[in-house]
C-alpha cells in the first residue's frame, strides 16, 4: 500500500473527515520533501511503516504509533533543538475533538523520539527502535545514511559538525542498550555499535 493510502486509511479510522486528509496529505508531503531533507524525508517514513507492520502485532496502540510516525519528524530544522516537541504539538493540535486516539500517548511518542530512551509503555520503545533501524545497516547503507545526514547539516563546517556528530553518536554508545525492545537488541544491537564506532573513528 503506498504511503498516501496509509495516511489516508489511518486518518480515517482516528476519526478525520475525507475532505481533511487530503489537505493534510498535501502539507505533509511538501513538509517532508523540502529539498533540505536528505534522510528525514518520505523514504524514513516509508522504512519505519515497514517495520511498523513486520512489528503490528506486538503493539498496544497500533493507531497511536502509526500516526506518530507520520509526524515525528514534521517538524525539522537542523539549527533547532525542539523539533520533535513542535512536531508533537502540531500533531495532537490537528487531531478531531472527537478522534479515537490516545491524544498524551501520540505527544509522548512523539517526543520520545528525541532523546531514544527506555520508556515504561512498550509501544514508545517500538517505535524509537523504528525510528534508529538505520543505525543497523549494512555499513554501504550506513554510510549513506551519514553523507545525508552531513548533507542535513552542511550550513555548518567540518570544524563544528565533526564534535557535534561524535558527541550524539558517543550519546548512543555510552547507552546500556541502543536499542530498547528484546527483539531490536538481540538483532541489532551488535551491527548498530559497529557501525557507530566505525563512524567515530572517521570523524
Amino acid at each position: 500500500m503506498k504511503l498516501q493510502e496509509r495516511f489516508k486509511k489511518v486518518l480515517l479510522n482516528i476519526g478525520f473527515e475525507t475532505s481533511k486528509i487530503d489537505y493534510l496529505w498535501t502539507d505533509l508531503e511538501k513538509v517532508y520533501s523540502a529539498k533540505s531533507r536528505y534522510y528525514h524525508n518520505l523514504t524514513h517514513l516509508e522504512e519505519m511503516i515497514s517495520l511498523f507492520d513486520s512489528h503490528c502485532a506486538q503493539l498496544q496502540f497500533p493507531n497511536e504509533v502509526l500516526y506518530s510516525i507520520f509526524y515525528h519528524d514534521y517538524v525539522y530544522k537542523v539549527t533547532r533543538k525542539d523539533n520533535e516537541l513542535k512536531s508533537a504539538v502540531h500533531a495532537v493540535e490537528i487531531l478531531p475533538l472527537d478522534t479515537t486516539l490516545n491524544k498524551q500517548l501520540v505527544f509522548n511518542m512523539i517526543v520520545a523520539t528525541q532523546h531514544h530512551q527506555h520508556n515504561a509503555i512498550e509501544d514508545i520503545n517500538w517505535l524509537i527502535d523504528f525510528d534508529l533501524k538505520i543505525l543497523s545497516k549494512d555499513w554501504e547503507n550506513y554510510k549513506t545514511y551519514c553523507q545525508q545526514i552531513r548533507k542535513e547539516y552542511k550550513i555548518y563546517p567540518n570544524l563544528l559538525y565533526n564534535p557535534g556528530r561524535k558527541k550524539a553518536l558517543q550519546h548512543f554508545i555510552e547507552n546500556p542498550s541502543i536499542y530498547q525492545t528484546e527483539v531490536f537488541r538481540n538483532q541489532y544491537e551488535a551491527i548498530a555499535r559497529a557501525n557507530i564506532q566505525a563512524e567515530l573513528n572517521l570523524l
